[in-house]
């Protein structure tokens, strides 16, 4: 394999971990002394180009990593961070396509590449900072001063990052402000007549020609739309204990973390899961929450998405799903208001009345 001789760019793949922890690698690489150069987002060719070189059945998610890999590659950039995240805490495992990236990666792209390829595995006492010092071992770094205030900084610009989406501010937003040294509190509650939680992985809803906008399509239609961004990891692991369950994926906590919090705190009037078709934890995940929306009468919507998802089917199901989140909220407020008044409203008053209430 063509190894550089000097590294002066690294580059990251806009896909899989990127979207939940890109403050922290931009941080991190930037203090040691890389210019982070990032693939472009994705498009029907990123989709296709990850195509040519994996067999069918693989997930759309790592088929678009793949895509990622040979844009960056397209670029000149021949030094790519392919991290292999195996498990995040003592058997919290990541499914067995992104625990092996490296592997696929290597095993399809037979062009010249670098992979920076840190492990990352509490399961086999792997932990964080050893994640980040092998990290820097691969590039060529052992200053054990510079490799900590890289982590330091990391983690200053991640939880900046993460503290802004806990106050309501929307991904892009918060991570640009991150990026930039920006800090913005919103902490102001936008009033919709309905409210959804999305359970799904951040490189699934996050990346706009995978998700097919699809909070940007809700936000259009008056909804308000939660994510996992907005649970902290306490409340969503407190959230999988209180509904009898217990976390065994990584990436639980985007789906059916979030999806626990927002259901036991009463906050929603109904979930949307987003997936990629064929993800095996994923149909886990997504029927153990079914299980529990049924028993608390909360309606629920499964998406399903590959690179065929056509978008006109897309719109119609979710318009379908909320004219009828609407409709029941409706009739909800008109079965609590008060049979025994004699008060007569005009059908002015009544309408500004029903949007009062739809508001609250």
């Amino acid at each position: 394999m063509f190894l550089e001789r000097r590294i002066n760019k690294i580059g990251i793949p806009r896909a899989i971990s990127y979207y939940t922890n890109y403050p922290f690698y931009y941080a991190f690489f930037t203090t040691l002394g890389f210019e982070v150069v990032l693939s472009d987002k994705t498009t029907n060719k990123t989709i296709n180009d990850g195509n040519k070189y994996v067999v069918p059945e693989t997930c759309l998610p790592v088929k678009v990593f793949v895509g990622h890999v040979v844009n960056l590659l397209e670029k000149g950039v021949t030094t790519i961070f392919v991290p292999s995240i195996q498990s995040t805490g003592y058997k919290i495992n990541n499914c067995s396509k992104i625990r092996g990236l490296p592997e696929i990666i290597r095993n399809v792209i037979d062009k010249p590449i670098r992979m920076i390829e840190p492990t990352l595995d509490k399961t086999e006492n792997i932990g964080f900072n050893d994640f980040w010092y092998e990290t820097a071992k691969q590039l060529g770094i052992t200053n054990k001063s510079l490799i900590e205030k890289a982590i330091t900084n990391g983690w200053e610009m991640y939880d900046n990052f993460k503290a802004m989406t806990l106050s309501g501010l929307d991904y892009s937003k918060a991570l640009n402000n991150a990026l930039t040294g920006v800090f913005e509190n919103r902490n102001i509650q936008l009033v919709r007549p309905v409210s959804v939680a999305i359970m799904a992985h951040g490189y699934n809803l996050f990346d706009e020609r995978i998700s097919l906008n699809l909070i940007k399509k809700l936000e259009k239609m008056n909804v308000k739309v939660y994510t996992s961004l907005n649970v902290s990891k306490e409340d969503a692991v407190k959230s999988i204990n209180e509904l009898g369950e217990f976390q065994y994926w990584a990436n639980e906590l985007d789906l059916t973390g979030t999806a626990a919090y927002f259901m036991l705190n009463k906050k929603i009037d109904g979930i949307i899961a987003l997936s990629a078709f064929g993800c095996g934890p994923d149909s886990l995940m997504v029927d153990e929450i079914y299980h529990h929306a049924k028993e608390m009468e909360i309606p629920m919507l499964n998406l399903n998405i590959d690179e065929h998802t056509g978008e006109a089917g897309f719109v119609t199901r979710l318009e379908a799903f909320v004219d009828m989140l609407t409709r029941k909220k409706r009739l909800k407020w008109k079965a609590q208001k008060p049979t025994n008044t004699q008060v007569q409203f005009t059908s002015t008053q009544k309408t500004q009345t029903v949007q009062a209430v739809l508001t609250k």
